[in-house]
């Protein structure tokens, strides 16, 4: 059990944080066998805000991470439900929008 209370799962080798999370993976791998998608990464960091003098840097560690049809690079963040986005979670997806011109988009 994680520090959200969900017991962790694994699929193909790789352990999740919640049920949900290893489910939307197993999608995601089934949707890259057909060739939907590609690239398919798990728990992928993304610097936000580099390391400062006395500061460690500021990071973002997505979900999920693919490119889509079009070779556009999609970032995933699996939650329980909208009640669960934290203030940091809210803050680190605006900054990777302006850090990175990625908007991370939230599974339910």
């Amino acid at each position: 059990m994680n520090k959200y209370h969900n017991f962790r799962f694994t699929v193909n080798g790789k352990t999740f944080g919640s049920k949900k999370e290893a489910k939307r993976y197993s999608e995601l791998l089934e949707q890259e066998e057909r060739g939907k998608i590609s690239e398919l990464q798990t728990q992928v960091k993304f610097e936000l805000i580099p390391k400062q003098k006395g500061e460690r840097a500021c990071t973002y560690i997505a979900d999920l991470v693919y490119k889509d049809p079009e070779q556009n690079l999609v970032v995933e963040d699996v939650k329980e439900s909208p009640k669960t986005l934290t203030e940091v979670y809210r803050t680190k997806k605006k900054l990777m929008l302006q850090a990175h011109n990625i908007k991370a988009k939230e599974i339910y």
